[in-house]
């Protein structure tokens, strides 16, 4: 297994080097940043690449997209996110990356076992999919429905707006006062996150909401 590491603490990669060389492992290439991360990898032809996220030039999420961008040209490449970090709109891209190739995202603080370390290292090369339960959680968290915050009443409010109905009406069908049906309209807004503007209409936007995330669940 040929290995190229990008990791900008150096005390971290050296680390790195050490456990995986001490296991049989060939790091190829250590690198601190995305640039040269890019740059090994086309230079030494990897099976697997370990990044951190956030790396020079601007410590965002340099790492990741530019492992993801090696993924694009290089559908073979494993590639493991080893970070302190959750980048949730990336990770996602690159977990869902239809590819035969392993992928995997652990976090730092949460890799306390050296044997299981190295264990999620050989199985992502060989094409398994690893990820931290953390990440998971939070990537579920951010892809569920907005509408699955609403109780059962407000979506039969909601309902009933995305056909048209006035409040009026919506009181009338459900039996409620029409006090009843803004209040419910007001939770709505509140959990689909739609605050008071100038601009937007958040009625509108509700039934959108809807009609998106609705026919879907």
């Amino acid at each position: 297994m040929r290995v190229v590491l990008a990791e900008d603490g150096v005390l971290v990669r050296e680390g790195v080097v050490g456990l995986l060389t001490r296991f049989g492992i060939d790091v190829v290439a250590a690198v601190g940043d995305a640039g040269s991360l890019v740059s090994a990898v086309s230079a030494y032809e990897p099976d697997l690449v370990i990044t951190d996220v956030r790396m020079p030039p601007g410590f965002s999420d340099e790492g990741l997209r530019a492992a993801i961008a090696l993924r694009g040209g290089r559908p073979g490449l494993a590639v493991l996110v080893l970070s302190q970090y959750i980048e949730l709109t990336y990770a996602g891209e690159l977990l869902a990356a239809p590819s035969a190739a392993g992928v995997g995202y652990l976090l730092k603080d949460r890799v306390t076992d050296v044997a299981t370390f190295v264990d999620a290292v050989r199985r992502v090369a060989a094409g398994d999919t690893v990820v931290d339960p953390q990440v998971v959680k939070q990537l579920l968290k951010r892809n569920s429905s907005p509408l699955e915050r609403l109780s059962p009443r407000e979506r039969e409010v909601l309902a009933l707006m995305a056909e048209g109905r006035s409040n009026t009406a919506i009181a009338r069908t459900l039996v409620l006062s029409e006090a009843a049906v803004a209040k419910n309209i007001t939770g709505i807004f509140t959990k689909l996150g739609l605050p008071p503007t100038d601009d937007d209409n958040r009625r509108i936007l509700a039934v959108l909401t809807y009609l998106r995330d609705g026919a879907r669940g």
